[in-house]
């Protein structure tokens, strides 16, 4: 079984990538769902993110206040890096027992989707890293539209993020994804047929 990792940045297209994907017969195991699973239902991590930001971090109703969290992230790196440090061990363990349960289950090929793949380390954990680009512009609209935020606190969001040319030097493999659904679809079955059949 192959380890493929999907990142780019905010707004590049991960998540698109990754249900083709899925749709061609790739198991996807999607870090950045699995790091809110984990601010949402690990008690310990409740805990320290408390500790970190405050009470002010949940709701009334317990759930993690994720805009409240990811506000005050981007606006003190330091406050990031302790996030990350709460977040990422976790979730890299989630990701090793998924795969393991994928290879038993006889699957070809194992996809890793998550912004802070290299930031992370989890690179290590692949065999190849597939990055994922697309025009500043049409990132911010998306990010807006998705979550429903400004362009600014979008900005801050990509502040925190690896510069896309610092990705580009690092990727094994670059999907430049514009506003072309079935040309990055053609890429996207290849990436598969190449990964599958080594």
């Amino acid at each position: 079984m192959k380890l493929l990792g999907v990142t780019g940045g905010i707004g590049s297209g991960k998540t698109t990538v990754c249900r083709m994907l899925e749709e061609l017969g790739a198991r996807v195991f999607y870090a950045d769902d699995e790091a809110k699973r984990l601010l949402a239902n690990n008690a310990s991590i409740r805990r320290n993110v408390i500790d970190v930001f405050g009470p002010e971090s949940y709701l009334s109703d317990g759930s993690p206040d994720r805009r409240f969290i990811a506000r005050m992230a981007f606006a003190d790196k330091a406050l990031l890096d302790r996030l990350n440090a709460l977040i990422h061990p976790p979730v890299l363990r989630r990701f090793e027992e998924a795969a393991q349960q994928a290879q038993r289950e006889g699957a070809s090929l194992m996809v890793k989707e998550a912004a802070l793949i290299f930031e992370a380390g989890a690179d290590r954990q692949l065999d190849t890293v597939a990055v994922v680009e697309a025009p500043l512009g049409v990132r911010i609209e998306r990010v807006c539209e998705r979550d429903g935020v400004s362009q600014e606190e979008v900005a801050a969001r990509m502040a925190h993020q690896a510069d896309p040319s610092v990705l580009r030097n690092r990727a094994d493999i670059v999907l430049e994804n514009d506003r072309d659904p079935e040309r990055l679809r053609r890429k996207v079955e290849r990436l598969y047929r190449d990964m599958t059949s080594r």
